[in-house]
């Protein structure tokens, strides 16, 4: 879970993040709303931790999944476990008596008045892998067409309700969602065990136990679209479409690889401008090797600050309650200083060859405030937290 704060976090005082704000110009009565927005949670100090990390107990039932998606296609295999996938995309479907009972119960025959289900435009062109990662294997599902992702995304994560998914949201991870497979899988083995097949009031009794468990039946996985990273053109990025395509897909792979391992390493994930500054430099420096600054100001909709883009992704990350315009602004110059600090970072540093190099920069980057991204030492700030001892 989030820890709590350490001299070695990496985390500023408010007193000098809020100097910095000063020296920014920044007035007094906006710099409370930016400080409570750009308090970091992530503050317990690397340690010697092992990389990658252990696998979550899902990965090992996805396995299967992954296999069966080999024989009979990725939708498919996906269908016959998950029953958000036998459900259509309709208003107040989530209140349906049968849509409760399938996915709270784990009742699949309740959708059977609601065959076939989910339609999918390209459910033929539906990808399942198991990805490896620092923060361990975790299975991703790619879409290439964007009406499918959308669909998806409404069925996992918005209860097949048809609520908006941004233009420019290309991926999300799923977090949380009860597997009725890997329940009754626990089922089947436990009555063996206990001799106890069919027995009812057993296996009641057993499954308000297994219920404190969610490791043992909430899975994690992400959802990828194949289309271009942040709605931006190949234009735009100044490549050809195909090439384009390609490193989108990277970037956006590795952007949400990084927001599970923050989740692993804590217990927790924001929808916040540093973490979503953090995710797109490890996808960046992924996809072509270095950071390109440029490119991550137009990710955001920052490319002609101090004019800020409708429809950027930074509007996304404004918090709850939203951040007053004025304070919005101030965040807009942080985020836009921090991806000229990160631009200035050396290569040597970037040790992204392997899961250790990885992981390890994730935790430092991540525990380091929206000022700190923003400072001018953040190379030294960043060497800092990297010099902590490595396992042995």
């Amino acid at each position: 879970m989030v820890s709590s704060p350490s001299s070695q976090g990496g985390n500023w005082h408010r007193e000098e993040r809020a100097q910095l704000l000063d020296r920014l110009g920044v007035a007094r009565d906006v710099a409370g709303e930016v400080l409570a927005y750009t308090e970091n949670p992530y503050r317990a100090p690397i340690t010697s931790q092992r990389w990658p990390l252990a696998d979550e107990p899902h990965v090992e039932r996805w396995r299967l999944y992954e296999r069966e998606a080999r024989r009979v296609g990725a939708f498919d295999a996906l269908q016959a476990v998950f029953p958000q996938l036998r459900f259509p995309i309709r208003t107040n479907v989530s209140h349906d008596p049968a849509y409760r009972a399938a996915t709270r119960r784990g009742d699949f025959g309740a959708a059977a008045a609601f065959a076939p289900g989910l339609v999918l435009r390209e459910p033929a062109h539906l990808e399942l892998m198991i990805a490896p990662s620092a923060g361990g294997c975790i299975p991703i599902v790619v879409a290439p067409c964007r009406d499918d992702f959308v669909a998806l995304v409404q069925a996992f994560t918005e209860r097949n309700e048809p609520r908006s998914v941004p233009a420019a949201m290309g991926a999300c991870l799923v977090k949380g969602l009860t597997n009725w497979d890997r329940v009754a899988a626990y089922r089947t083995h436990w009555e063996q065990r206990q001799g106890t097949t069919g027995d009812e009031q057993a296996w009641s009794s057993e499954l308000r136990a297994f219920g404190q468990r969610k490791e043992l039946y909430q899975d994690r996985f992400v959802l990828l679209s194949s289309g271009p990273y942040s709605d931006v053109s190949a234009e735009d990025a100044g490549i050809s479409g195909q090439e384009w395509l390609a490193r989108s897909l990277v970037i956006r792979r590795e952007h949400e690889l990084t927001h599970y391992v923050t989740w692993r390493l804590f217990g927790a994930l924001r929808s916040h401008a540093a973490d979503e500054l953090v995710a797109d430099f490890i996808g960046l420096v992924r996809a072509f090797g270095k950071y390109h600054g440029e490119l991550a100001r137009r990710f955001l909709g920052l490319e002609a600050y101090p004019s800020f883009r409708s429809g950027g992704r930074l509007a996304q990350y404004c918090g709850e309650p939203p951040l007053s315009p004025r304070a919005f602004a101030v965040v807009a110059q942080l985020v836009h200083r921090a991806t000229e600090r990160l631009e200035t970072l050396e290569r040597a540093q970037l040790d992204l060859d392997d899961a250790a190099g990885v992981g390890r920069l994730i935790h430092a980057l991540i525990g380091l405030s929206l000022e700190e991204l923003a400072a001018e030492d953040l190379q030294e700030r960043l060497e800092r937290r990297l010099a902590s001892p490595r396992p042995t």
